[in-house]
């Protein structure tokens, strides 16, 4: 085993207690040629998985988000939130399902289609946003973009397995406003 794999061992141990992870050249469906990547670049199987399991997810948000809106924000479904933000242009009011982690000082948001994601652009713009989780609003300010390194603790172990496989590199995290804010202000921007 390479330096690599004896830290990827460690990395998989360590999240998911027992997997033994065993050399690509010991599979019998390998062919031993070399694969061709840079540092920066993935592996083509990666890039492939990635593309498939995002286009997935794409067609599945269209089609699910009507249908997972009323359970968002519930207390007995606390892996998903609903966030409550302002269109960056048209000033409409949206709200949008989505997988949200408390940490300490607010949440932390898996951005699964990256920082093009009209609901990051929206808050973005606006510097905040409410998320409605376990039934209860949380006004938040200060998006920042966070790799997965940072967003990590939030998240349960197979959602950090899982994460880099989908594809997904960025995370927003944004702070909970302080109480001495104006509430008026946060009325006056979130009607909800």
């Amino acid at each position: 085993m390479t330096t690599h794999d004896e830290a990827m061992q460690k990395l998989v141990s360590r999240e998911i207690p027992g997997v033994i992870l065993r050399p690509v050249s010991d599979s019998p469906l390998t062919h031993n040629k070399p694969i061709e990547s840079t540092a920066t670049d993935k592996p083509r199987a990666v890039r492939a998985i990635n593309r498939v399991a995002h286009a997935l997810l794409r067609v599945g948000t269209r089609r699910l988000n009507p249908l997972m809106l009323p359970l968002a924000g519930n207390p007995r479904l606390p892996m998903l939130a609903v966030m409550y933000h302002r269109g960056r242009r048209s000033g409409r009011s949206y709200t949008t399902p989505l997988g949200a982690r408390p940490t300490v000082d607010g949440f932390v948001i898996p951005l699964t289609f990256g920082e093009q994601a009209n609901w990051f652009r929206n808050v973005q713009a606006a510097g905040g946003c409410v998320i409605r989780w376990k039934g209860v609003n949380y006004p938040l300010i200060d998006p920042e973009v966070i790799d997965r390194a940072t967003a990590r603790p939030a998240f349960s172990p197979v959602e950090r397995v899982l994460m880099p496989i989908i594809g997904i590199e960025q995370f927003v995290r944004l702070r909970h406003a302080p109480a001495s804010r104006d509430v008026s202000q946060d009325e006056q921007l979130y009607p909800f």
